[in-house]
């Protein structure tokens, strides 16, 4: 697939779902965009684990479902070689364990199934403009999944107030609220935050819970 001298450089993709009709209808979603390029597709996650490594595509679009490897063993394959695809996972599940399981893996956005092939190709220009993506409807279940790991140490890279104010964060909590539960002033959350954006790399607070969950800081 090649593209003419000049032309701006399109988003390179992958594209791997064991089901035929719906791994087309991303195909021709992703074919319908000037800013995407289809380099690959596959049915099987070890398939589109030699493909990711053979092409380096810019992003993968995966299925946490997938024959031979799933999705997450696909994502634990390329953190593990740090591959530097980055990874929209889709699913029929919208739980919180699963969302939170594939951000954890290392996925920059996850889309359930029954959103739109143009949907499913925003996602992928967001990651590949470095953002993350977790609909609204799934963060409050990802809160609650975080919620339920707390009893679990936390790993050093945030301090121990920072990772309160992040967990809160997670929520959905506004700075006002922030500081009524941890008994701190709105302007010091908003330096937490700052410090949190700052140590983490991320521009947001949704990039943040996401890029945590990635490190383990919040398991």
């Amino acid at each position: 697939m090649s593209r003419s001298d000049g032309q701006a450089k399109r988003t390179t993709v992958v594209v791997a779902d064991d089901h035929p009709l719906y791994r087309e209808g991303l195909i021709g979603a992703v074919r319908q965009r000037p800013d995407l390029e289809l380099v690959g597709e596959s049915a099987d996650g070890r398939s589109a684990l030699d493909q990711i490594r053979e092409l380096t595509p810019d992003t993968a679009v995966l299925d946490l479902r997938l024959p031979s490897l799933d999705g997450l063993a696909v994502l634990d394959a390329i953190q593990r070689d740090r591959l530097p695809t980055r990874v929209v996972v889709v699913s029929a599940y919208d739980d919180s364990e699963s969302v939170y399981r594939a951000i954890s893996a290392g996925a920059r956005a996850y889309v359930v199934k029954v959103s739109s092939g143009a949907e499913v190709c925003d996602a992928v220009a967001a990651v590949a403009r470095g953002e993350t993506l977790i609909p609204d409807e799934l963060q409050a279940g990802l809160a609650r999944e975080i919620r339920l790991r707390r009893d679990v140490p936390d790993r050093p890279a945030l301090s121990d107030r920072e990772i309160e104010v992040l967990r809160v964060a997670a929520e959905g909590g506004g700075a006002a609220e922030i500081g009524e539960r941890l008994h701190i002033s709105p302007a010091t959350v908003k330096t937490h935050l700052a410090h949190i954006y700052e140590k983490l790399e991320v521009p947001d607070r949704t990039a943040a819970v996401a890029e945590a969950l990635r490190r383990r800081l919040l398991d």
